[in-house]
């Protein structure tokens, strides 16, 4: 059991050109941000309906991170809350 080892998921080649991208990097952005932010947009109304929006959202940031500076300090920072927030619930635990 333990010595199994999972095989690499493999990229569709679609998204390996888009990842390769070097000629029109607008394009390339253009396209993470319609991905990135359809992710983002479908972790929202999740909050409201039934869904794993806490995963979502997240994943939604870390797409548009790959192209937008303003998306990894927010990744990060939400980062750090939930570090905190998880820290001051385990000490509220303990107590």
């Amino acid at each position: 059991m333990g010595d199994e080892q999972e095989e690499p998921v493999e990229i569709p080649s679609v998204f390996k050109r888009i990842i390769q991208m070097k000629g029109l990097p607008w394009l390339r952005k253009a396209i993470v941000a319609v991905v990135g932010f359809t992710v983002v947009l479908i972790g929202v109304v999740m909050v409201v309906t039934p869904g794993p929006a806490i995963v979502v959202i997240p994943l939604g940031l870390a797409i548009l991170a790959t192209e937008f500076v303003w998306a990894q300090k927010l990744l990060k920072w939400s980062k750090e809350k939930l570090k905190n927030r998880l820290g001051k619930a385990g000490a509220k635990a303990k107590s």
